[in-house]
């Protein structure tokens, strides 16, 4: 007892109470995440809509998340969290229950246009609210944390939604408008504005109007963010392809929601030791061994054709996933400067935003002309490129967020400086653990 108590404190004690506000309003609104997991199926089965057809849907989504991702993170910034976070969700609620009673195609395609725009213009100032409220060394604990609740929520959802949908798609749009607008009174309601107060602009740090242009100039974070592009491209394509191909195995939707949920009750019951697995290694590393894992978990759907090798090759590219979310976000922290991390945020979504419009198109447009085996066996190499990548570009990573972190200690610009290049040791101690450790 003395041992669960130990390991209890260590992962989830001394956090903030406001972290845990958030931590609520993710895990209400993931329990309700019907809509995207079920839209292909939906397009396809319920609407009668072809393929490409819907793939152009679920795209034009990624194609209003692009936009509402890039102006969420300005207004995190410049309006303030709390604001923007409640505008998002408000109208997100709103476009879910829209898009649920569209019929006509251009009808369903222009509200998952603006669906994706609101509700993705929440996630820069989630993200930069979460990083306001949790120092620096309980951060890699609070992000595996957070993402344990979208994972809890979204595996309880998925085998919900696989039923509900029985009784009326419309039942899901509904469920999911409801959690999104109890989620945005829970954050207004109990966690205050995190934006920090303007402060004089320091020689060498970026005014508001040349945000845009420090961002672009960042060589090392937009290499970072290609990066979590190309990874977006091969996980996406679990709620673009994968239900078709199951569909085309002659499974059932409640099946795909069976089997897709093994993704969430895997990270909820593993994603609470990951922090401590990779506590002190090298981030490239870990992220390398991600990205190669999850290559090899998608690549082996060219071979299934039955529920529970489908059901393997999710587990397989789940571990990859749990391995990159913690890493991937403490990595976001200590590259954003703290008067930009909304903008930053934002950057960062944005790779997911084009991944969601680009994933259906490219999985339909490879399936459609090349075959399954084809499309699959692409996500594996791409998982393999990547890892290299992630080898390559890690040292350059670490010592830009030393850097970042020796300024904002300092309060000197980060331009003035030139930090030496630290061994290979030095580069896996600046990671995302600390010491003493209690999503």
């Amino acid at each position: 007892m003395r041992t669960v108590r130990g390991w209890f404190r260590e992962t989830a004690g001394g956090l903030p109470a406001r972290f845990w506000y958030l931590w609520t309003g993710t895990l209400i609104n993931r329990l309700g995440s019907f809509v995207l997991v079920f839209l292909a199926i939906y397009l396809t089965q319920e609407r009668g809509f072809s393929a490409s057809q819907a793939g152009l849907v679920i795209g034009l989504w990624g194609v209003g998340g692009a936009v509402g991702t890039t102006i969420g993170g300005t207004l995190a910034d410049r309006w303030g969290r709390r604001p923007t976070l409640f505008t998002a969700h408000l109208g997100a609620a709103t476009m879910m229950l829209a898009l649920g009673l569209a019929r006509p195609l251009w009808a369903v395609a222009l509200g998952a246009l603006l669906l994706g725009a609101f509700a993705e213009a929440a996630r820069p100032a989630f993200g930069a609210m979460m990083i306001d409220v949790v120092p620096e060394k309980d951060r890699l604990r609070a992000f595996s944390l957070n993402y344990w609740a979208i994972n809890l929520g979204f595996a309880c959802a998925a085998v919900l939604a696989g039923f509900a949908a029985q009784a009326g798609y419309l039942l899901l749009f509904v469920v999911d408008a409801a959690t999104t607008l109890i989620t945005a009174v829970v954050i207004f309601t109990r966690v205050g504005e995190t934006r920090r107060a303007a402060s004089p602009v320091r020689a060498g740090t970026a005014a508001p109007a040349g945000a845009l242009r420090t961002i672009l100039s960042d060589r090392i974070y937009l290499g970072f963010v290609a990066l979590n592009l190309f990874a977006a491209l091969v996980f996406l394509q679990h709620i673009s392809m994968l239900p078709i191909a199951m569909g085309d195995s002659g499974l059932s939707p409640a099946t795909y929601g069976s089997v897709i949920a093994l993704n969430g009750v895997l990270i909820v019951v593993g994603q609470l030791f990951v922090p401590r697995l990779i506590r002190g290694r090298s981030r490239s590393h870990v992220l390398a061994l991600a990205s190669l894992v999850t290559g090899v978990g998608f690549g082996l759907t060219a071979f299934a054709d039955v529920a529970w090798f489908y059901g393997l090759t999710v587990l397989i590219w789940t571990v990859g996933e749990m391995l990159n979310s913690p890493s991937n976000a403490t990595l976001i922290a200590e590259l954003s400067p703290a008067e930009l991390r909304g903008r930053y945020q934002g950057v960062f979504s944005l790779s997911w935003q084009i991944a969601g419009a680009a994933a259906p198109i490219l999985g339909g447009v490879v399936r459609e002309h090349a075959g399954n085996t084809a499309l699959w066996a692409s996500c594996a190499a791409i998982g393999g490129v990547m890892a290299v990548a992630h080898l390559v570009s890690g040292p350059a990573r670490e010592r830009r967020a030393v850097a970042l972190r020796r300024a904002a200690q300092s309060a000197v610009p980060v331009t003035t400086i030139e930090p030496p290049v630290p061994s290979t040791a030095e580069a896996a101690a600046t990671g995302p653990a600390e010491p003493v450790r209690a999503n």
